[in-house]
């Protein structure tokens, strides 16, 4: 008699276990299958976050947190920190997409645990010792580009008179004129400087081509995003296709939040 009664309580015990362990999954599994909700968005040289508010609209319009990390552009390391910071700040996963210089930024910053996978818009995409300045030169720039020497300081500058057609040709001259008066003081530093542990090796990656693009001509956005296993879209749009085509380029980073789990 004893031993049935130990017998029937162990078998309840394993029952309580099974089932326990059956609600448990079943609740990470509709963890998992939420999609996520957090946007990082990383500018790039020659701009600041303020170019992002078509795109920002965009997003939070269809339910999603975004934030605009404000990139010190002094080198890499501190652009990266800036990211970082922001992704701490983050409730859970988040989409981490950069533009431009920005693609080198969330290159190194997307190894963060809270990045569910990275978009690449109109951006550089750097392997393991590879600089910015190494993928530029894959390619001839383009005649309308306006990329400055450095000046004394170190500091690259666009050209005023090539800004409008050589960066952001599909927007209106009043935004152009703003974007040039608000464009950060790049240290060229962060040009030469190379990638130590690029995440879109180990997280999934989205990129935009801007096929417009004289800034970053598209033949050396499609050779990056090939080479990574990249999922490709092509806009039609200048090198700021955030700016002038907000939609698609909120259409993949949506399509990458829904895709993601963390």
């Amino acid at each position: 008699m004893e031993n049935t009664s130990v017998k029937n309580r162990l078998k309840k015990v394993a029952v309580a276990a099974a089932i326990s362990l059956s609600v448990g999954a079943g609740a990470l599994n509709t963890a998992e299958a939420q999609p996520v909700k957090n946007v990082v968005l990383v500018h790039g040289a020659f701009a600041d976050g303020s170019g992002f508010k078509a795109l920002f609209s965009e997003l939070t319009k269809k339910g999603f947190n975004v934030t605009v990390v404000q990139n010190p552009l002094t080198s890499l390391e501190d652009d990266v920190a800036a990211t970082k910071v922001a992704l701490d700040k983050q409730d859970g996963p988040a989409i981490l997409a950069g533009h431009s210089w920005g693609g080198a930024v969330i290159t190194e910053a997307g190894n963060h645990p809270k990045v569910a996978a990275l978009v690449y818009i109109a951006a550089l995409q750097p392997d393991k010792g590879e600089s910015v300045l190494q993928l530029l030169q894959t390619a001839p720039p383009a005649p309308e580009n306006g990329v400055l020497p450095p000046d004394e300081k170190g500091i690259v500058y666009y050209a005023k008179d090539k800004f409008h057609a050589g960066f952001c040709a599909d927007i209106s001259k009043e935004e152009a004129d703003f974007m040039y008066a608000s464009q950060g003081a790049f240290y060229a530093k962060g040009f030469v400087t190379p990638i130590t542990n690029p995440a879109w090796k180990n997280k999934p990656a989205y990129g935009i081509v801007a096929t417009e693009d004289k800034s970053i001509v598209p033949e050396i956005q499609r050779s990056m995003y090939k080479r990574s296993g990249a999922k490709i879209t092509e806009v039609k749009g200048s090198h700021v296709i955030f700016m002038s085509q907000p939609e698609k380029v909120a259409a993949v980073i949506i399509e990458a939040a829904n895709s993601a789990k963390l």
